[in-house]
């Protein structure tokens, strides 16, 4: 992805910030940078540099790899992968973990799904519609999804528990002398 002007970048802020439904003043508290120069790197007559656009990813909470790439700094990696191939391959996960993972990755992407009229910024340059007759992800939405997912961990711990092997150490009480 080339680099974009300085203009852009403000205008990506802004519309990452209004995404998180921050006020400029809210961004600037979280992010440390003065409300003024915020409001000059939205507008496009402030280059920001890598630190600042590390602080403002982190109050926007989103890749700082983002906004470098957006500010020209970094060249887009193209290696890439799928983010289902990157759970799989994870070390550090058990294979209940990184299943429990994916349920939920998958159960956020349905809640998603939705047929395109109206543009709207979901990740880094790609964009997909919305209809107007479409809800907007709502923190009730979220909410909803994210008991489903526990409901279904809690499931799936139960039925690994009942199907555990058991020691006599770990079926009875008793000591022995």
């Amino acid at each position: 992805m080339p680099s974009l002007s300085v203009h852009d970048l403000g205008t990506y802020l802004r519309e990452q910030r209004e995404s998180a439904r921050l006020s400029v003043r809210q961004l600037s508290e979280l992010a440390g940078v003065s409300n003024p120069y915020l409001s000059q790197i939205e507008r496009g007559l402030k280059k920001p540099s890598a630190e600042i656009l590390g602080q403002l990813a982190k109050g926007l909470r989103i890749s700082a790899e983002s906004l470098y790439v957006r500010a020209g700094i970094l060249e887009e990696r193209e290696d890439h992968m799928p983010l289902e191939t990157a759970i799989l391959a994870e070390f550090g996960l058990t294979e209940r973990q990184k299943q429990v993972l994916l349920d939920i990755y998958e159960s956020f992407r349905a809640e998603n799904a939705r047929p395109a009229t109206v543009s709207e910024p979901v990740t880094e340059g790609v964009t997909v519609a919305k209809t107007a007759e479409v809800k907007q992800a709502t923190p009730k939405a979220t909410a909803r999804v994210t008991k489903r997912a526990a409901k279904t961990t809690q499931a799936r711990a139960a039925a690994a528990k009942k199907s555990a092997v058991r020691t006599p150490s770990q079926t009875t009480n008793q000591k022995e002398d």
